[in-house]
């Protein structure tokens, strides 16, 4: 099958996550990088395109012109990964909507809930696939529990904690120059929350997503302990989801011992779950009266769902990598289904969407606004 060709607006030179983007979407040989926009500087893009054997003629400027010119081209990209800082995500994903491209981005889609909005009604009207890198979706147990959950093995869901702490942000990092922490902590470029927007949304999706649980009200407590910084380096919620359960979501970047922490625990009237990324492959299953057992990846009680994102044999660790590999692999689905005119791969079809976006801006929007007013009840 011919691999599909991807364009990378971002990831240029000392870019962590373009990195990562890249790797992953060559993991199952669906995709080939033959253009990108990889910086806000032209040169420094065609450098980084040289770095990445990207022919010098398709190393772009600007994404606008990137859009325009890759439309126009008979041999022009299938589809384009944005991969930036948050500022940049809407005008550039709405740049190659416009220009009938599909997109694969970053989270948080947007910095606001009106660009959130307006990306929605675009991907709408283009017909184009839109997919978001929520990557812990393609973890194999998150699969997994999701679909334990819905099978109803758990019961009626009654209580959801989830939590995300690191510490790489514990000093004023963003003042040595670090690129990481520099837009993480600048408002303009990642908007208006810090440590919510930046992980707090992950571990808010992946309750979300293994769940089915739709968000009520919130009500959050959004902190600065780093003196001088311009954004949040650490959250603390409680949870109202439709139906009844109830939930609590800590998020912190200044949590000493801490790398990256996040876990998601989910009780319900039969049962519980839990999954630690730390430790991806194995899922702690505790059902009403009995004894504990270990769900593993490719191994004890894990079935199809889980097996048809795995790659090797279960005790051969699979995480971060393979987590985004799924998501593009997933994406190539779609975008080939879309191509071809017939119906996906029904098991590809839970990858986070445009629709995803939007509930996790207004996830971000409801918890500042809720902080602002002293841990008001906010509907998101």
């Amino acid at each position: 099958m011919a691999r599909l060709k991807l364009g990378m607006v971002g990831g240029g030179r000392d870019a962590f996550i373009g990195g990562v983007h890249r790797i992953a979407s060559r993991i199952d040989d669906h995709y080939e990088l033959v253009a990108g926009c990889f910086s806000s500087s032209a040169e420094k893009s065609k450098a980084s395109a040289a770095d990445l054997g990207v022919a010098p003629e398709r190393a772009y400027g600007s994404f606008d012109e990137m859009a325009r010119s890759e439309a126009a081209r008979d041999d022009g990209i299938d589809a384009v990964a944005i991969v930036t800082p948050n500022h940049v995500h809407y005008p550039a994903a709405k740049a190659f909507l416009e220009a009938g491209i599909h997109v694969i981005c970053d989270k948080p889609m947007t910095t606001s809930v009106e660009d959130a909005e307006a990306l929605a009604r675009l991907v709408e009207k283009s017909g184009r696939v839109f997919v978001l890198t929520h990557n812990y979706t393609g973890y194999p147990m998150v699969r997994q529990a999701r679909e334990m959950v819905r099978a109803g093995e758990l019961g009626r869901i009654r209580v959801v904690q989830a939590e995300y702490p690191q510490d790489w942000l514990s000093t004023k990092l963003e003042e040595t120059g670090q690129k990481q922490a520099g837009w993480r902590t600048d408002p303009e470029r990642s908007g208006p929350a810090g440590c919510t927007g930046d992980i707090g949304t992950h571990a808010y999706n992946l309750a979300r997503f293994v769940t089915g649980l739709e968000l009520d009200q919130l009500c959050a407590d959004l902190d600065t302990f780093v003196e001088g910084r311009a954004l949040d380096d650490n959250a603390q919620m409680l949870l109202r989801f439709k139906g009844g359960a109830r939930g609590m979501l800590w998020a912190s970047q200044v949590a000493p011992g801490n790398e990256n922490a996040l876990r998601l625990r989910v009780y319900g009237e039969k049962g519980g779950l839990s999954w630690a990324q730390e430790d991806p492959n194995y899922l702690h299953v505790t059902m009403l009266g009995e004894p504990p057992r270990l769900v593993t990846r490719g191994g004890n009680g894990s079935g199809p769902v889980a097996g048809r994102v795995s790659r090797v044999p279960g005790g051969h660790p699979e995480g971060y990598l393979e987590g985004f590999a799924n998501i593009y692999s997933d994406a190539a689905e779609l975008i080939r289904a879309a191509g071809e005119g017939r119906e996906p791969d029904p098991a590809a079809t839970g990858v986070p969407t445009v629709a995803d976006g939007v509930d996790g801006v207004r996830f971000i929007a409801a918890a500042v606004t809720s902080s602002l007013e002293g841990g008001s009840w906010v509907r998101p």
